[in-house]
């Protein structure tokens, strides 16, 4: 043999060698995960969605995960109301078995969760940013959680015993804190499992001062159904949640004439304004006043008003998403850098679905799309294909027992009431769920939406509306993607209603739901609140 071919030879045998084995170092890096989950995000506002909004507001960071990897366009929870989401995620079980249904309860942190489970497996944990259950936070070995539900400028963090005053914006400092966190780990030889949960876009959506002005010349297309008529849905008809009627026009929409006037911006709670610094309300009302003045010098009426607030609400909610999706591109960022992507499960997801101007609401709670469908985006070189899509039905309930399937920990899971999706993941099987629960406990309270619990298919819905009304509700998703139109008495599925009810019934037997579950609240208690409620509404308007 020739001794140049054979040297040529040799080095190739040399570097194939040495490709196989960092290859294989590769393999046998643990699995580290980064879970980041915002308040409140709709998918509508991830422009990976292609949604129209978002085509004007786009997120490129947050796309970057479905580019990588996959996008979940069948993504569901299971209770949309905040604190009971993320007890459902931590568990792997419904609101009914971990007990937190809605919010203001306290969630037992003596039960078995999802870091509990990983720091068994050799991980190590830790949270920064939104809890939102009470109490302090247990199967972390780091936690740095907002107080109560948190403020977006200078808000209180707590760390152990100690809350601590923080100036600057709540997005941007839960993400330094977890960056601070990856930085300065016990152990780089132990595996990762890090939660980062922002405030934003949560109510009153109070944007980073560098983006206050941010969309002032976008035009948002509203909804078709920006100003619904509801006929046979009685729940839609009494909810309270409204952007041109129930809206606090100080608190939400910052329609005041001069901020820091009691006379002018009552609030129902403490506001984000009164924890400004002398340099923040500078640059507050050097964005917010020129356009305010504007707005009352036109002095708009009736439908023209109500189109108004939707625009600023848009606009509010839109630049508070900006901040999120910078945070989620210095986390990608610092990983790439690091090398940890390679080994490194991204999630990005918020704790539920949000109205954006549909059946002209804002909020959440109803089983209705925008509000039931959560945004799920993920990441994994080597076992999640770039540009994959998933539309397979997935629910929050199945993140537990899926990651740790993927960290090697699935027995962990037989206890959780979710499934694994990872065969999804790596394109082993397209086979998941036929039909997804829902069970909504939170009446009378805020908004006012009723008790209501449901199944729904790839393509059907139905819904019970229950306490003080009783009500079933039926949507062909395919021919009324609005659920504009309940179909409940409709002779065209006069054969398939009866299905749903079997599906319906046969999950809630899964699911291990009782009749306790169905308790109504008192006539006097209803009344109460809608009294308490509309006060607020009075005062604000």
């Amino acid at each position: 043999m020739d001794k140049k071919l054979y040297l040529i030879l040799l080095l190739g045998l040399f570097v194939s060698c040495k490709q196989e084995k960092a290859a294989s170092e590769v393999e046998k890096k643990p699995l580290n995960i980064v879970f980041i989950m915002s308040d409140d995000h709709a998918y509508q506002a991830i422009s990976a969605y292609g949604h129209e909004l978002s085509k004007l507001a786009p997120t490129p960071n947050i796309d970057r995960l479905a580019k990588n990897g996959a996008l979940f366009n069948n993504n569901f929870c299971t209770n949309s109301i905040c604190g009971p989401s993320r007890a459902v995620i931590l568990t792997g079980k419904h609101s009914h078995i971990n007990g937190f249904r809605m919010n203001g309860e306290r969630f037992d942190g003596n039960q078995a969760t999802l870091p509990k489970y990983l720091k068994k497996l050799g991980y190590e944990t830790a949270i920064v940013g939104k809890w939102h259950l009470h109490g302090a936070p247990t199967g972390f070995d780091y936690w740095e959680i907002l107080d109560g539900q948190g403020k977006y400028y200078n808000p209180e963090f707590i760390k152990g015993n100690d809350t601590v005053w923080t100036e600057g914006y709540a997005t941007d400092l839960i993400t330094e804190k977890g960056l601070d966190w990856l930085k300065q780990r016990d152990s780089v030889e132990r595996p990762f499992f890090m939660m980062v949960h922002h405030k934003a876009p949560h109510r009153n959506w109070m944007p980073a001062l560098r983006h206050a002005n941010m969309y002032d010349s976008i035009t948002f297309p509203l909804p078709d159904t920006y100003f619904p008529e509801f006929e046979n849905q009685q729940a839609s008809v009494e909810q309270e949640q409204t952007i041109y009627v129930d809206m606090y026009e100080g608190h939400d929409l910052k329609m005041t004439k001069a901020y820091g006037s009691p006379e002018l911006d009552h609030n129902p709670w403490p506001s984000d304004f009164e924890r400004m610094t002398p340099a923040q309300w500078e640059a507050w009302n050097k964005a917010y006043l020129p356009k305010n003045n504007a707005f009352h010098e036109a002095n708009l009426s009736g439908e023209e008003l109500a189109i108004w607030k939707g625009q600023r609400y848009l606009q509010d909610y839109l630049a508070t998403v900006a901040s999120v999706d910078e945070s989620v591109g210095k986390i990608l960022d610092y990983l790439e850098e690091t090398g940890l992507d390679e080994n490194t499960l991204v999630v990005y997801t918020s704790d539920q679905g949000f109205y954006l101007g549909e059946k002209g609401w804002f909020d959440k709670r109803f089983m209705y799309e925008q509000s039931l469908r959560m945004p799920l985006l993920m990441q994994l070189p080597g076992v999640i294909e770039p540009g994959t899509e998933i539309d397979a039905l997935t629910q929050n309930l199945d993140f537990a027992p899926t990651f740790l399937d993927l960290a090697g920990g699935l027995d962990h899971a037989s206890q959780m009431q979710g499934k694994s999706f990872k065969a999804l993941l790596d394109g082993s099987s397209n086979d998941f769920k036929d039909a997804i629960y829902y069970h909504y406990y939170d009446f009378p309270a805020f908004h006012m939406v009723k008790k209501q619990y449901g199944v729904r298919t790839k393509r059907y819905k139905l819904i019970h509306f229950y306490d003080d009304i009783d009500q079933w509700e039926f949507y062909d998703l395919e021919k009324d993607p609005a659920e504009m139109y309940n179909a409940i008495n409709d002779e065209v599925y006069a054969d398939i209603i009866p299905v749903m009810h079997q599906k319906l019934d046969s999950l809630q037997k899964l699911y291990k739901v009782t009749d306790k579950e169905f308790e109504n609240a008192p006539k006097e208690d209803v009344e109460k609140a809608h009294e308490f409620f509309d006060g607020l509404l009075k005062k604000n308007q």
